[in-house]
This record gives C-alpha cells, structure tokens and sequence, in this order.
C-alpha cells in the first residue's frame, strides 16, 4: 500500500479490512539481519505511519516483525563502519552525532502523534532498540509466547535511547525500568505482562492470526472512532513529557558518544559477530 510513489524496501505494508472496518500491519521485512534497523527501515516506517495515519477507514495500526525475531536493534555491522568525524571541537562532533539521530527522533515523534490506536504486536525476541523504541510508545502491546526483550545500552557506552526511560517507567515504575534497562536484564513478555507493559500473550504458532482476530472482534464490538478518540484523550496530556523524554535522551546520547567507549565497544561486538558468522561457515 503506499499513496505515493514511495518504494518501500525493508518494510511491508498493506490494509486487511473486513465489514468496512480496515485493520492493518506493517512488518518489517529484514528476517536475514534479524530485522536490524538501517536508516532505511526507519524511512519506511515513518512513510508508512504517515500514509496510514491519513487513511480514512482504518482504525488500527499494527506494527509487527517477519521472521522469527522481531527486530535486533540497530544495525551494528553498519554503526561499526561508519567513519569517524574527524574534528578537534567537542561541539562539531556532537552535532555529527546529532545529525545521524533525526530519523530515529522523527520516527518517535511520528509514534507519539500517530493518531490511530497503535498496536505493537511482537512476534518474536527483541533487542536495544527493537526492545526500547515501540513498547512504550504503543498503545496496545501483544506478544507472542516465548519472546524476550533485552536492551544491553549500557554495556555498548551508550544510554537509553528514545526517551525509553520515561517510556518504560510509565508502565513498569522506575525501578524496574531502571534494572531493565540500566543493567540488560533480559525479560520475558510472560514477565512483562505481569508487570503491566504486555496486554496480552498469544500462543507462537499463528501469532499474527491471533492477533489480527483479536482485533477484528473488538471491532465488531466497538466504534473505531470511539477507540480513536480514547486513544487521543489517554495519550494527550503525556504527549510533551514524551517528546521532551525523546530529546533529552537524543541530547544524552549524543554527549556521551563524545568519550569514544561506544565506538570501541562496538567494534568488538562487530568482530564477535565477524567471528561468529566465520565459525558458522565453517561448520
């Protein structure tokens, strides 16, 4: 689907209506780089948000992952091969650093002020900013049975990306969110739906069947603009803490890349993964 002459390439989009009533998924489509995000698939999932948010019939708007995970965070092969900027002035550097963080700010932002109910449906494992950028951003979070977040900012030099800290803390409290996200903890959505972030846990085998008929009974039974307008009331005297959360954290992150220790604790990470790839060609 796509309004425009936008060629989506990391991302599927499309509208499943029924009775009028349209429901919809985007699924990032990377299943090999377990859906790693590139700037690219950021671009995707901005276009896309925007072009549902203007569709007249829908109501939901799902986002979800194709393969068995749903996304590994930031591409580290990528970030580990970007060359440095090369300049004696702390400010030069930071604003570089600043620079290469608007997509991902626009892409929370466009969360933030989506105007129909946003599904976050995870079908499998996340990592750093796969687990950090759109499960407090969500309205509504599924999850498949078994999957995982883990967001290992802090062992990589860096913080927590995207205003997740305010994010999370809305759902789970502070202390929990600061052991997720200040120390990796792994958890899963079993784990989190008792804490109160997962709405629902679906079984693994036709997650996104469920999921699609979960939402299809409740609009049967419910007025989509009734749901819409929920959405907007529940979300619009959070809206400014959210989006000064997200540049405060853009602001942090740029700072602290200053000292260098992301750059080289990425790169070791880059070569854990060069070495693991040439281990398994082996085999």
């Amino acid at each position: 689907m796509s309004a425009s002459d936008y060629k989506y390439t990391d991302a599927l989009v499309e509208v499943k209506g029924r009775i009028g009533i349209i429901k919809l998924a985007v699924k990032l489509n990377r299943p090999k780089a377990l859906n790693a995000f590139s700037t690219t698939m950021m671009l995707d999932v901005i276009t896309a948000l925007r072009e549902l948010n203007e569709h007249p019939a829908t109501v939901f708007t799902v986002l979800t992952g194709e393969g068995r995970f749903f996304s590994s965070g930031v591409d580290v092969k990528a970030v580990a091969s970007r060359p440095p900027v090369k300049s004696s002035s702390l400010a030069e550097r930071k604003i570089a650093s600043m620079t290469g963080l608007v997509p991902a700010l626009e892409m929370l932002r466009s969360l933030i002020d989506h105007q129909k109910v946003l599904v976050l449906a995870l079908n499998g494992p996340a990592v750093g900013g796969g687990a950090a950028w759109f499960e407090g951003a969500a309205d509504l979070f599924l999850a498949a049975e078994g999957s995982w977040l883990q967001v290992p900012f802090n062992s990589l030099g860096l913080v927590p990306e995207n205003g997740s800290t305010t994010l999370f803390s809305h759902h789970i409290g502070v202390r929990r969110a600061n052991e997720f996200l200040m120390f990796g903890r792994r958890a899963t959505v079993e784990e989190l739906e008792t804490w109160g972030l997962v709405n629902r846990v679906f079984p693994k085998e036709n997650f996104h069947g469920s999921v699609l008929a979960y939402l299809e009974k409740q609009l049967e039974e419910n007025d989509g603009k009734s749901m819409m307008e929920t959405k907007r009331l529940q979300n619009l005297p959070l809206r400014r803490e959210r989006m000064l959360a997200v540049y405060d954290s853009v602001d942090a992150l740029a700072e602290k890349t200053l000292d260098g220790a992301s750059v080289k604790r990425f790169e070791q990470k880059n070569a854990q993964l060069s070495s693991r790839s040439k281990g398994q060609a082996k085999l």
